[in-house]
């Protein structure tokens, strides 16, 4: 009898058949892994092992401090302190005791856990549970390191602007790098989410506040704490830098301005330094620390009144009279006046084809070069830019400085604009009209000035023909802060003493004898300066219009003492109406500036930056009518 022997069945064959596809596949699939892993990219596959064991840390480096001339804080920085909170070490069974000590809601824990898991951010990185912490929430976290070991405070440096946003246009702001700037060779050392200097001195000094940030390798467990310290690289803290700002005329300079829209600049005629820098709007750096709000940035930049605009850099206005003393120089040195020079004022004169009015419509009468600046007489000026010609005025324009940049240490100044007989054909395709040179000679017309120009050049021209160029930093500590920094010479021109003296005397008659600048009289102390009322709409316009920005803007230059003069101060007061309501700010500071050389008590001046809440401290005589 021969054994029975069963025949595979076609379902049995089927079910063999799979079997042996799906482990043929399996194996491929593996020998594609190991041949990734081992041939094709064996460096992307390391580098991602080493991750899972090893964290590399950026250690940001200390920003330098900014202090003023004395050597007290403007701009330093403040130690914050943020929780993180461990995903691996993370048990729920702690959230409410964390939501107790933090004073943070449960949903608002689980939100940022859920949000780090959906951007599919690794199990070890942390999760910045809440920022800036209070004394009491820090305490908790330190008292609670057993209990909850998922919490870990991590320390930082924020920035601490002075309050009320006091010298806001020369410190500038810190703000997140831009894709644009992270493309520029001087940003090039800067990562993705760094911060960096993004206006006035932290902007022009980036890199030496910044430093070099450091690194720090460490190896962690599978739980994410550290085991080993793999590589450690020291972060190179930022310079200090002092500066050549007076925190005291700072401070006076802007509660002068306090609802104003305008600028003031101080000036060390001997050297250059900048006393006192002053824009008004201004802002308040501190919004920034955090990151500004978005509603907030809108307002800024949309504002009317434009507070990032630096008025006293960039504010490109006709000077009105204060220009007149340059004027003067130009007859000067090219002979058209001498000291016996004189013109009849009648309150107007006619000028081709063209009647010109003085300011004051009853004239003054004969006048000399002192009348004519004391009284701020039009027509003598008409006279004289009348014979000197439009390329005349701007040569010796041009000679003290106006029509170019100052060269000062802060972003984005502005030049002006010199009008000449080419600058019309080159830009308007016109020919010079000798009507025009008439409005110049009096500061209108085409001719635009900033105010620290005026103050570079003012103060060059009463010092006999030398001007430095105004800067923030000391020559010495910058020559300490660069290897390679070389003073810049100061600009000498061969100017006639005996027109200079002319010149300062007439100047000295504006505030001492009966002129137009009488407000900036100091008991106790000589002040000589030039007012200025310069027309920003027509005569005829101006006499219809209500609106306030069709006012005369008001300007006044002001110096001290009269003879060797150690200091030079504008104001400019937009759409102020009269030039001599500009007068007494510039007497304030000057006061400020010799009561602390006499050692004066200051009008309850004298402050830390961050301690000036209050800006009615100080008696705002500038209101006086």
């Amino acid at each position: 009898m021969t054994p029975h022997i069963l025949k595979p069945t076609k379902k049995v064959n089927i079910r063999v058949s799979i079997f042996q596809f799906v482990v043929t596949f399996a194996l491929l699939w593996l020998l594609s892994g190991f041949w990734q892993l081992q041939v094709q990219s064996p460096e992307r596959y390391l580098k991602r092992a080493e991750e899972n064991y090893t964290k590399s840390l950026r250690m940001p480096a200390t920003r330098g401090r900014l202090l003023d001339r004395e050597g007290r804080v403007l701009v330093g920085n403040t130690t914050r302190f943020n929780v993180l909170l461990s995903k691996v070490l993370y048990d729920s069974k702690n959230l409410p005791l964390i939501e107790q000590g933090l004073n943070i809601s449960g949903e608002e824990i689980l939100r940022k856990l859920a949000y780090s898991a959906s951007n599919k951010e690794p199990q070890q990185k942390s999760v910045t549970l809440k920022e800036h912490l209070t004394h009491s929430e820090i305490a908790f976290v330190e008292a609670h390191r057993i209990e909850l070991p998922e919490l870990e405070l991590s320390k930082f440096q924020k920035r601490l602007y002075p309050k009320e946003g006091l010298a806001s246009h020369v410190v500038g702001y810190l703000g997140e790098i831009s894709d644009t700037e992270l493309e520029e060779l001087k940003f090039i050392h800067h990562e993705p989410g760094s911060e960096i200097g993004k206006a006035g001195l932290e902007r022009q000094y980036n890199n030496l506040l910044g430093g070099v940030d450091g690194v720090r390798v460490v190896v962690t467990d599978s739980l994410g704490k550290e085991r080993q310290v793999f590589e450690h690289l020291a972060a190179k803290p930022g310079k200090d830098i002092r500066l050549t700002l007076d925190l005291d005329l700072q401070a006076v300079s802007e509660l002068a301005m306090e609802d104003r829209i305008g600028a003031v600049i101080a000036l060390d005629p001997r050297n250059g330094e900048v006393l006192a820098l002053v824009s008004t709007p201004n802002y308040f750096p501190d919004q920034f620390v955090d990151g500004i709000p978005t509603h907030i940035w809108k307002e800024l930049i949309n504002h009317p009144d434009k507070p990032f605009f630096n008025r006293a850099i960039q504010a490109q206005l006709a000077p009105g009279s204060i220009f007149k003393p340059v004027i003067a120089l130009a007859a000067q040195e090219q002979g058209i006046m001498d000291s016996k020079f004189s013109v009849v004022c009648q309150g107007g004169a006619n000028f081709h084809g063209r009647y010109f009015r003085c300011h004051r419509n009853t004239g003054h009468g004969r006048v000399t070069l002192y009348e004519a600046l004391a009284q701020s007489c039009d027509i003598f000026f008409y006279e004289l830019g009348n014979k000197l010609g439009i390329d005349q005025i701007a040569k010796y324009s041009r000679l003290v400085g106006l029509g170019i940049a100052t060269g000062i240490d802060l972003p984005n100044e502005k030049q002006g604009l010199v009008p000449s007989t080419k600058w019309k054909i080159r830009f308007l395709r016109e020919k010079w009209y000798p009507g025009e040179t008439i409005s110049v000679s009096i500061g209108q017309g085409a001719l635009t000035v900033t105010p620290i120009q005026m103050a570079y050049a003012i103060g060059g021209l009463i010092t006999g023909g030398e001007w430095h160029r105004p800067h923030l930093i000391p020559w010495k500590v910058q020559d300490g802060l660069s290897e390679d920094f070389t003073p810049p010479r100061p600009k000498r021109a061969s100017l006639d003493p005996t027109a200079v003296k002319e010149i300062v005397r007439g100047l000295w008659g504006v505030v001492n004898d009966g002129g137009t600048g009488t407000r900036a009289q100091l008991p106790g102390h000589e002040i000589c300066g030039k007012t200025g009322t310069a027309q920003v709409v027509s005569r005829s316009l101006q006499q219809k219009s209500t609106e306030t920005g069709h006012k005369d803007n008001a300007w006044f230059v002001g110096f001290a003492p009269c003879q060797q003069p150690e200091i030079v101060v504008v104001s400019l007061l937009e759409h102020g109406e009269h030039g001599h309501l500009a007068a007494p700010i510039v007497r304030d500071v000057i006061k400020t500036y010799f009561d602390k050389q006499d050692r004066q008590p200051l009008s309850n001046t004298g402050l830390l930056a961050s301690d000036i809440t209050n800006s009615t401290e100080i008696h705002r005589e500038v209101q006086q009518p």
